[in-house]
């Protein structure tokens, strides 16, 4: 978020996304779709989130890529499947499908986890709020997108807390499972305990007043932000023209 693309307003980069995944859906084939995971990474190498980026692609979306790859080229039995042993067949219709459902999955995912990546919550809280939306539906969007993280860091806190107990939290499956059962109480106690601090917290900063609200966090629109946002509407409006015409 220190690099140049990083400090670029939030609906600027938002409408990059909005272009990469229209275009994404409806082009047809999937080799552009395909091209969508190089050109992503680029440009992560630019924002200087090339190393995270990847992390989480291959821990999140390759597996879901590799699970329907399998399942429809070598299990979903088609008319033109081969059998090779046992329920395992071989489709050249499936291998098709899953060519363009991945191709589809791989390029609007690489573009939204980037976009997460460059722009911090604050950012798009602030923007949202700026155009004006609600601060109620504001704090709704940021609670969604920041409960996960929140709840791996409890969990690793209370992991960790056992674990100085000399409670045996690493190993086999079934170690793991022993170990999560007791985690779950400190889990949910915790959780809801922070619900209440934060509702004293937003009382205290008159959240339910209806007053104009001022903030000292600033994020200005520069003139990149307008030349990216013209750029998008230009390749988008000319994209629908060429695809009527076509």
């Amino acid at each position: 978020m220190d690099s140049r693309i990083g400090k670029l307003y939030p609906s600027s980069k938002f409408a990059f996304v909005i272009l990469i995944i229209l275009l994404s859906m409806f082009t047809p084939g999937y080799i552009f779709q395909y091209m969508v995971l190089p050109f992503m990474l680029l440009i992560s190498l630019c924002s200087r989130t090339a190393t995270k980026f990847l992390a989480t692609f291959v821990k999140s979306i390759l597996i879901v890529v590799l699970f329907i790859f399998i399942i429809q080229v070598f299990i979903v039995v088609n008319d033109d499947s081969q059998k090779i042993w046992g329920i395992i067949h071989f489709s050249q219709i499936g291998l098709t499908t899953s060519l363009n459902m991945t191709a589809k999955i791989i390029a609007i995912s690489s573009s939204v986890i980037w976009f997460f990546q460059v722009t911090s919550v604050k950012d798009i809280i602030y923007a949202l709020e700026k155009s004006g939306v609600s601060q109620k539906v504001t704090f709704v969007i940021a609670s969604t997108i920041q409960l996960i993280p929140q709840m791996m860091s409890l969990s690793k806190t209370i992991t960790d807390a056992q674990r100085s107990r000399g409670i045996e939290t690493e190993g086999s499956m079934f170690v793991r499972m022993k170990a999560f059962v007791p985690m779950i109480g400190p889990l949910v106690l915790s959780s809801i305990q922070q619900i209440e601090e934060r509702v004293l917290t937003l009382e205290s900063r008159a959240f339910s007043s209806g007053a104009k609200k001022t903030s000292i966090y600033e994020l200005k629109k520069q003139k990149a932000d307008y030349l990216i946002i013209t750029f998008c509407a230009v390749i988008l409006i000319s994209y629908i023209v060429w695809r009527i015409l076509s």
